[in-house]
């Protein structure tokens, strides 16, 4: 069963509240039957594990839109070896 959060307008007490889905909305405040409100509360679920987009697909869109800074090291790394060139030959060229 969820739990859900009511604020009091009159003395400003919050509650949490454990209710079905299907319970009707509490209305007065057990302390000072005031008013009762229900707030918006952040959520302690979290999806772990694979399967899930946060933890499967997210990364794979923004690994397509950024190269990889691996690519980049690559590159640098066979940029700082100096290409072999053949060697000239020290004959001097036949002049006829």
């Amino acid at each position: 069963m969820p739990i859900y959060e009511y604020e009091c307008s009159k003395c400003g007490r919050i509650d949490e509240v454990l209710q079905k889905f299907s319970d009707r909305p509490l209305g007065k405040c057990r302390h000072c039957s005031g008013k009762l409100h229900k707030l918006i509360s952040h959520s302690s679920f979290h999806l772990k594990g694979t399967g899930w987009y946060i933890t499967d697909y997210a990364n794979k869109s923004q690994s397509a839109a950024k190269p990889s800074n691996q690519g980049k090291q690559e590159t640098n790394q066979s940029s700082d070896i100096p290409s072999k060139k053949p060697k000239k030959s020290k004959k001097p060229a036949d002049k006829h």
